[in-house]
């Protein structure tokens, strides 16, 4: 029988106690859109859809005409499929996972704060997204010291100035802030939970009186308080950036770059090939002096941190969204209601395919037969396949695209 080389897929939820609850979070709605005969359980966290080949959460085949169930046993049948490159360079596995999140104030505490994976991913906002992402410029880290009395007694006076001396010199600024970093993480527990009462005691008086708790973060430092009271985790939001992406936004994490997601619902793409895996994808625990080792010590502003789409020249449909690492790439599919038929195009890698909103009927020589795209349908889709959509919804479609274009 002629192999089948575009299917449906069935993909792992992952139940994390940080993500949205129920049928409020877009990650089950995802998967009630996909397989009506869902159950969606009231009262439960729906974090993370992940899509791919993962060992934690494999992708399950949604077609009975193939013999493997899940997408790692096919790859592993068939390599051919990841295209030659991909193959060649990532030794026969899909080299990305791709998810869709949904995250209520969440900042991976308290144990696996911040993130332990090491590997670079990028997050494309679907909704106003909120997290923290990478050290600060040392500036504003400064301003935070002197403004924050509660903030400066975890890090210490001689480490603070330590960071106003070594302002101007990159190599120095790095060293002293992993010392900085590493004294508060390192805190008593009683030292760093006094002080965190005194700062959210002063924070919600000086609110309560009109004043301006800006030069505190006043805001994120009650929301997240109220979220993870007592938490060391709080006190971060001095270190780190706080990144607003407005939908369609995304931003890139390089490798080992901390980071936190606090809210809102994004696609995220990471890198997931052989040798990473090993190193550990699941939020387990990682004790902080190893945490505090591996970080990325590279103070950056906000901005820098965003990143831009690009437009496919070939394809006006398509906006690229092209990280600086070769695992993975990512495109947004807007076909506009006045489309009604669209072709996937070909490329030189397997490619998993996710419907956001929309209705088609999907055919391509190697389905061998049509399948049924509606909001929550994952298709994955072999190199060098192209796929046809016959568009029966009035608003178009929209589509996220993950692939490896070496």
């Amino acid at each position: 029988m002629e192999e089948v080389r575009v299917f449906p897929l069935t993909c792992a939820v992952q139940n994390y106690a940080w993500g949205k609850i129920g049928v409020d979070s877009e990650v089950a709605k995802l998967v009630v859109g996909g397989d009506p005969l869902a159950v969606i359980e009231e009262g439960k966290p729906y974090a993370e859809l992940w899509m791919g080949a993962h060992p934690k959460g494999d992708a399950q085949i949604k077609d009975n005409r193939i013999a493997q169930t899940t997408l790692g046993q096919w790859i592993a049948h068939f390599p051919a499929s990841l295209g030659s490159k991909v193959k060649d360079t990532f030794h026969g596995q899909l080299p990305f996972l791709f998810k869709e999140l949904a995250a209520r104030l969440h900042a991976q505490f308290p144990e696996h704060y911040p993130d332990n994976n090491h590997k670079p991913e990028m997050a494309i906002a679907l909704t106003r997204f909120q997290g923290l992402c990478g050290f600060r410029p040392v500036e504003e880290i400064l301003g935070f010291l002197t403004s924050v009395p509660e903030f400066r007694a975890l890090v210490g006076n001689e480490a603070a100035e330590e960071l106003q001396c070594s302002m101007g010199d990159a190599v120095q600024t790095s060293q002293v802030l992993k010392k900085c970093f590493t004294r508060m993480m390192n805190c008593e527990k009683k030292v760093f939970v006094d002080q965190l009462n005194m700062l959210v005691k002063r924070v919600t008086e000086e609110g309560a009186a009109g004043k301006d708790t800006s030069s505190s973060n006043g805001d994120l430092l009650l929301r997240l308080h109220s979220q993870y009271p007592g938490d060391i985790g709080c006190f971060s939001i001095y270190f780190l950036n706080h990144m607003t992406l407005e939908p369609g936004q995304a931003m890139f994490l390089g490798a080992n770059e901390p980071h936190a997601y606090l809210y809102g619902d994004c696609i995220e793409c990471m890198a997931c090939s052989d040798n990473t895996v090993r190193a550990g994808l699941t939020p387990k625990y990682i004790d902080v002096n190893t945490l505090c080792e591996m970080l990325s010590y590279s103070p950056a502003p906000a901005t820098s941190k965003i990143f831009p789409c690009v437009q496919d020249v070939s394809d006006p449909c398509v906006s690229l969204y092209d990280p600086p690492v070769p695992d993975f790439t990512v495109m947004r599919i807007q076909v506009p209601a006045s489309v009604k038929q669209y072709t996937v195009a070909p490329v030189d890698s397997a490619s998993i395919l996710l419907v956001i909103g929309g209705d088609a009927t999907a055919t391509s020589a190697a389905a061998l037969s049509d399948v049924t795209l509606r909001r929550g349908s994952v298709l994955f889709v072999s190199a060098n396949e192209s796929v046809s959509l016959h568009i029966t919804s009035h608003s178009g479609m929209n589509m996220f695209r993950a692939c490896c274009l070496l």
